[in-house]
């Protein structure tokens, strides 16, 4: 039976989760040029009384749109675009969500443990068809939240505005941290922002002002984490859309040992660039940089090696299954004495405190299958699959973009990713002429 699926409802579940994270700024009324690490309050308890149901009905939204898909797809019985990828999904959220609520140190079993799983089953299922309207809303929704948080600028400045922020590149330039829950996730909606604006441009008379506006939250976002990732994201960008030579053998499945040796020599090269930054004698002024205080902040991510000891203290206490959900909840906070400390602050070590070495292995296995499908498909998608892989992967030194437990805005990207593989997958099953058609605006 052909499949078709021209129109559905999985382009609301993106612009759900950003207005969430809207409106929860909005009613938290805080003062974003207090101690950063208040900020945390926030989202952990000091919540307006009318937000708890106001997540309750976005979730309700996000669940029945995903059943809704769900059940489409599986009553026309279509395919899953792919097998792997779903498989890989299923079994990363069963090790790393599941295990550690049953079995973990401290378990801890929640429904909204559920919905990481609902909701991505659905955007596995995602097809061609559908895949320009979840972009073109996510877009959309990302540039309607930075034009907001600009707007607020001089109506409400303690809310958007950091004005003691001292770690710039520009001393005395305030923080943007707009209507995200903080500068840093601004940076990270920004930059994804301009990534589907670039596989998905506007029309002529909008898209200049959109890039500007786009760059612009971007650079007063001041995270440098995402500056990272969008220069890194726009020179793959750049390759996979002028260099489609070698991008067409990478998407051909006759090719598969060409695939696999460019992932594994691109592997050796990361590691080999990453031993030479960590191991190499630096010279005079990058050492002499490195001895002051911002340097050695720089080398432990400001504190960060604190909470990464006792990550791994965590780990060794229970190896196997970690210690639970309940890993950096506010009694846990309170017991090491870090009240802000929300996770680990990097996604294997957090993945290995909380779920334990099975779940710290399946992060592993799950982040390769997500590098090789995002270079399988990165032609088919103009090299979007690949610029939010990388994405991911930078954010994922500092941040935990990859957890399932629950869903929030860290959870954005992901989603995003594993529905632009699902929609690259589709179009691999369709017929050869109906291949070679604008998937992000790119021939296959």
């Amino acid at each position: 039976m052909k499949y078709v699926r021209a129109s559905g409802f999985m382009n609301w579940v993106l612009p759900a989760m950003i207005l969430l994270a809207a409106v929860d700024v909005l009613l938290s009324g805080r003062d974003l040029s207090r101690v950063y690490g208040e900020l945390a309050g926030i989202f952990q308890g000091n919540r307006h009384p009318a937000m708890p149901w106001v997540q309750r009905g976005v979730s309700l939204l996000l669940l029945i749109v995903s059943v809704e898909r769900i059940a489409h797809h599986f009553t026309q019985r279509a395919p899953v675009p792919s097998m792997p990828l779903a498989v890989a999904y299923v079994t990363y959220w069963m090790a790393t969500v599941a295990a550690p609520a049953v079995f973990g140190a401290h378990p801890l079993l929640g429904h909204e443990f559920t919905y990481s799983l609902i909701i991505g089953l659905a955007a596995l299922l995602v097809s061609t068809e559908e895949i320009t309207g979840i972009v073109d809303t996510g877009r959309n929704a990302l540039f309607v939240l930075m034009l907001a948080s600009v707007a607020l600028v001089p109506v409400w400045p303690a809310l958007v505005l950091d004005a003691s922020y001292t770690q710039g590149l520009l001393p005395g330039l305030p923080r943007l941290g707009g209507l995200a829950p903080h500068p840093v996730a601004m940076g990270m909606f920004a930059q994804t922002a301009l990534l589907l604006l670039w596989a998905r441009p506007y029309r002529a008379w909008l898209n200049v002002p959109a890039w500007l506006l786009g760059l612009s939250v971007l650079f007063f976002a001041q995270s440098k984490a995402a500056w990272l990732a969008f220069v890194l994201c726009s020179v793959v960008m750049v390759l996979v859309r002028h260099a489609p030579s070698a991008w067409r053998r990478l998407g051909d499945p006759r090719e598969g040992a060409f695939a696999i040796l460019f992932c594994l020599g691109a592997l050796l090269v990361g590691a080999a660039l990453l031993s030479l930054l960590l191991f190499s004698d630096l010279v005079g002024q990058v050492s002499y940089f490195l001895d002051t205080q911002q340097g050695a902040q720089l080398m432990t991510m400001t504190g960060r090696d604190q909470i990464w000891a006792i990550a791994i203290e965590e780990w060794q206490a229970s190896k196997f299954f970690g210690y639970g959900p309940g890993l950096f909840d506010d009694d846990f906070r309170r017991s090491i004495g870090m009240p802000n400390a929300t996770n680990a602050h990097n996604q294997f070590l957090d993945t290995l405190a909380r779920s334990g070495g099975v779940g710290a292995f399946l992060l592993v296995v799950y982040s390769c299958v997500l590098l090789v499908l995002s270079v399988r498909y990165a032609r088919r998608t103009g090299g979007l699959s690949l610029a939010l892989f990388c994405s991911l992967a930078v954010r994922s030194i500092s941040e935990v973009p990859l957890n399932l437990f629950g869903y929030s805005f860290e959870f954005f990207s992901h989603l995003l990713l594993i529905a632009t593989l699902a929609a690259g997958a589709s179009v691999g099953a369709q017929p050869t002429a109906t291949r070679e058609r604008r998937v992000y605006g790119v021939p296959a």
